[in-house]
């Protein structure tokens, strides 16, 4: 296989992700499955992408594994997250040995608690993934769609903030204020679903994307990148993985970012 990277896809950007550089682009599999999983992570791979996102929800971890093991880029060289469902709590151990067996790999670099478990800040579970990244099995853990009061319970109970908060997060959802407090624990913010609750159409977006020549898909990908949000993006055709993976190299204007920001919907802290 062809690993060489395309321009500019060797100067994605990282954040440090508990002692790790996640890169803050990556490739998201959500709902893929089966070869078309395996095949879509194995372009991903060769069009640049570093990071690849999955979960045990997603029921794809043997397909990623399938990737991993064909691909020629070494281990050390990827990023792989997977997370485990908030209905496996009392079974965090046995849920990461079956995503490690699915995956093929001895370690994952990011371990997420998908959802909060029945809204609850899940110390249990996390007092679990802790040990887990003591004894090697994972670089870095984090946690999914938790607030900040949540993530302050994990803390007072066990004196770990997580490495990343993945929720979902575009200009529709931007919100200064989380942002800035998930900056001042040291928690990554990674945003899912970038586009979803977007409107694409907005004339804000679209001029911005005019003056670029680019889409507003490019434009709300490299708003992200600004404010150094990870992002997971998604699809299973090679050219559109490479237009995503683009945004690394496109550059916008404080004025358009300030008019972006504003699209946001959110009027209080998460």
């Amino acid at each position: 296989m062809d690993t060489s990277l395309p321009s500019g896809a060797d100067r994605v950007p990282t954040a440090d992700a508990g002692g790790r550089a996640m890169p803050l682009i990556g490739f998201g599999t959500h709902p893929m499955r089966g070869d078309q999983a395996t095949e879509a992570v194995l372009a991903a791979f060769s069009v640049g992408y570093r990071l690849v996102d999955t979960a045990t929800r997603y029921r794809n971890e043997a397909a990623v594994g399938a990737a991993l093991a064909a691909t020629d880029l070494p281990r050390s060289d990827l990023f792989v997250t997977t997370k485990m469902p908030p209905d496996q709590v009392g079974r965090e151990r046995l849920t990461l040995e079956r995503s490690l067996a699915a995956l093929g790999c001895d370690y994952v670099d990011l371990w997420l608690i998908h959802w909060p478990p029945g809204g609850y800040p899940g110390v249990t579970s996390w007092r679990a993934f802790v040990r887990a990244r003591e004894e090697g099995l994972v670089r870095a853990i984090g946690v999914s769609n938790y607030s900040v009061a949540l993530i302050d319970a994990l803390h007072a109970e066990t004196g770990v903030y997580p490495a990343v908060n993945q929720v979902q997060w575009g200009p529709g959802d931007h919100d200064p204020d989380f942002a800035e407090a998930m900056r001042r624990r040291g928690v990554v913010l990674s945003a899912h679903s970038p586009l979803r609750s977007t409107d694409l159409d907005h004339p804000v977006l679209v001029d911005i994307a005019r003056r670029h020549d680019r889409s507003a898909r490019d434009i709300v990908l490299a708003w992200n990148l600004h404010h150094r949000v990870a992002v997971t993006v998604k699809s299973a055709h090679r050219d559109r993985m490479e237009r995503n993976l683009s945004a690394v190299g496109l550059t916008l204007s404080s004025g358009e970012v300030k008019a972006i920001d504003g699209l946001s919907a959110v009027a209080t802290t998460r």
